[in-house]
């Protein structure tokens, strides 16, 4: 899968399931901020990464993922090393 496949299939979901307009996500943008998780939704995010990529994500996972764009560099980098 390439990288804009990548951002737009990411951004698809994350649209649809925290319910706001996919033109707020931007590589550079605050993932919490804009998805206004909390840490119910981190368990949600998890589940909906893990049936719409099919590999396994650890807590510890979202340690270093702060913006869109590190979310989409990590979906990657678990694409690659599968």
């Amino acid at each position: 899968m390439t990288e804009p496949e990548i951002v737009e299939r990411v951004n698809s979901f994350l649209a649809e399931e925290f319910e706001v307009d996919a033109s707020v996500i931007t590589p550079a943008g605050s993932l919490k901020e804009t998805l206004d998780l909390d840490s119910l939704d981190y368990v949600d995010l998890v589940v909906v990464i893990e049936s719409n990529f099919g590999f396994k994500v650890k807590g510890e996972d979202f340690v270093g993922i702060k913006t869109f764009q590190d979310f989409y560099n990590y979906v990657s980098a678990k694409l690659n090393n599968n």
